[in-house]
């Protein structure tokens, strides 16, 4: 076990408004979190500074022991697998879904002139198979439904065996079908011991996958409450994050809250 991620008393500020105010937080190797909070609560700056996509106003981020400012971000980027609606957006409609997948080994969104290795294929195919898309490797793109383009961007994400992977709302729009098969496959991702630490984030504690260890609070920039997520996913801690009352119970491994009437 290792840390692959540490927030030291981080602050982020934007046009004169605070984001994010004193976030202390760390991520091991073996854990998976997921980030829970209402909108505007700062969850999708933690995950621009997750990716090194952008930087702290004050304190530390080291991500992979790597604190940023101090790092060739682009080979620290190479070691991390995000998905999110915002990636899929670059990713060109004819494009094969089995492209989709492969051009991750060379970092490019659209295959050109690129050569890949035995190697790469072999590993295309394994992913392909692994988030049920094998059926849909010849299809391009822009065909494929919510669900399977929601698949097809994690499976890309995972390509280069990434040491920490980063998804940002994996099941939002999807339906009732599509996000029970995506969660059945997270859930199995996140229970073997060869994937990497991982990092989601979510509206609902109903898209909260079997095998994510930790949960994060986040409200108006700050954590509420973080730990392991039997300990501190409770109604209490929901309701200070949400503002709100609510009931929460567990089954199988799947949570739901309802607010009090």
């Amino acid at each position: 076990m290792s840390n692959v991620l540490r927030f030291s008393d981080v602050d982020y500020v934007r046009d004169g408004r605070p984001i994010l105010s004193g976030i202390d937080w760390e991520v091991d190797s073996d854990q998976r979190w997921v980030i829970l909070g209402p909108n505007g609560a700062g969850k999708t700056t933690m995950l621009r500074l997750a990716t090194a996509n952008d930087y702290p106003t004050t304190g530390q981020v080291t991500v992979l022991d790597s604190t940023l400012g101090k790092v060739d971000i682009f080979e620290l980027r190479n070691r991390i697998g995000f998905a999110s609606s915002a990636t899929a957006r670059r990713i060109p409609a004819n494009e094969t879904v089995r492209d989709v997948v492969l051009t991750a080994a060379y970092s490019v969104e659209g295959r050109w002139n690129e050569e890949y290795d035995s190697l790469d294929e072999r590993q295309a195919e394994r992913i392909l198979a692994e988030w049920d898309l094998v059926d849909f490797a010849d299809h391009r793109f822009g065909t494929l439904s919510d669900g399977e383009r929601k698949r097809a961007m994690i499976a890309r994400a995972v390509m280069t065996d990434p040491e920490l992977l980063l998804l940002d709302e994996p099941s939002a729009s999807l339906d009732l079908g599509a996000r029970e098969r995506l969660l059945q496959l997270l859930s199995g991702y996140a229970q073997s011991p060869y994937s990497p630490a991982m990092i989601m984030v979510t509206h609902h504690v109903e898209e909260i996958p079997p095998g994510f260890t930790h949960v994060l609070l986040l409200r108006d920039g700050r954590v509420q409450a973080a730990g392991p997520i039997d300990e501190t996913l409770t109604a209490d801690a929901l309701g200070a994050t949400f503002g709100m009352e609510f009931e929460v119970t567990q089954r199988n491994g799947r949570y739901s809250a309802v607010a009090h009437a």
